[in-house]
């Protein structure tokens, strides 16, 4: 879940961040042990959290950083990473202009270095995996969609699940590697040569919406505000029900 508020730059300094020992029983020390490229302005972030409770796809943390004069930045973010007992977990940020804490991440932070984490936090827009899945999302909104497609990997399971991520182009496409059959990229700005270029439309929605599975489709959308009344719109036109459609909203 990309930030929305930006504080003082604190954050942007080498040595600035410290782990409070004075935190409530809840909250973490996670160390980052991996930093991997995704985009020009996405990475993932790898942290090892010995005592993590498990997470279910979709599910989202909360993200602290304290300075050593007490000053606190607070973030949600969502997982990416699928559930596993490996006591790691898998964030994809985007590097915010003027983001303290994304900023701070993308310019400083290194392999060793530790925040504090708290969660899972909400289970909305969790998937179990127990029912079809329809997934679309925008930019980084794909982000705990990813934690789902990689969840039904990893479990071999046959329940359908189908992905319809839209970018401005290939080059900021987050997780390009790592797509299969099950996934559907939109660009809306500039695309491979033959591939179309336009904003998410009915003509990629409606004939998911009319080749339903078995109990039909459970939406899960997440982007932008105006994605996530774009896409909405475009299943409900589509025939999906009201009350079968989870939104995640950033913004």
């Amino acid at each position: 879940m990309p930030e929305t508020f930006t504080p003082p730059t604190r954050f942007a300094v080498p040595g600035r961040i410290a782990v409070s020992n004075r935190v409530a029983a809840l909250w973490q020390t996670a160390t980052i042990t991996e930093i991997r490229r995704e985009t020009p302005h996405a990475a993932t972030f790898r942290l090892a959290v010995p005592d993590w409770a498990g997470h279910l796809p979709g599910q989202h943390l909360m993200l602290r950083l304290i300075a050593r004069d007490g000053y606190v930045a607070q973030r949600h973010y969502s997982i990416a990473s699928a559930p596993d007992d490996s006591g790691h977990i898998e964030l994809t940020l985007d590097h915010v202009e003027g983001g303290e804490v994304s900023g701070w991440f993308h310019s400083v932070a290194e392999p060793g270095d530790t925040v504090e984490v708290r969660g899972p936090v909400s289970g909305f827009f969790a998937w179990p995996g127990d029912r079809p899945a329809l997934l679309i999302g925008a930019g980084s909104g794909v982000v705990p969609l990813m934690s789902m497609v990689r969840h039904h990997r990893a479990r071999g399971l046959d329940v359908p699940l189908r992905l319809l991520v839209s970018a401005r182009s290939p080059e900021e496409l987050i997780y390009a590697r790592e797509y299969g059959a099950e996934t559907t990229p939109v660009f809306t700005r500039s695309a491979p040569e033959g591939v179309a270029v336009g904003r998410m439309a009915a003509t990629y929605v409606a004939p998911l919406l009319a080749e339903q599975p078995p109990g039909g489709w459970e939406a899960y959308v997440c982007g932008s505000n105006g994605f996530a009344e774009h896409a909405s719109r475009l299943l409900v036109a589509a025939g999906q029900p009201v009350d079968r459609i989870r939104i995640e909203r950033f913004g």
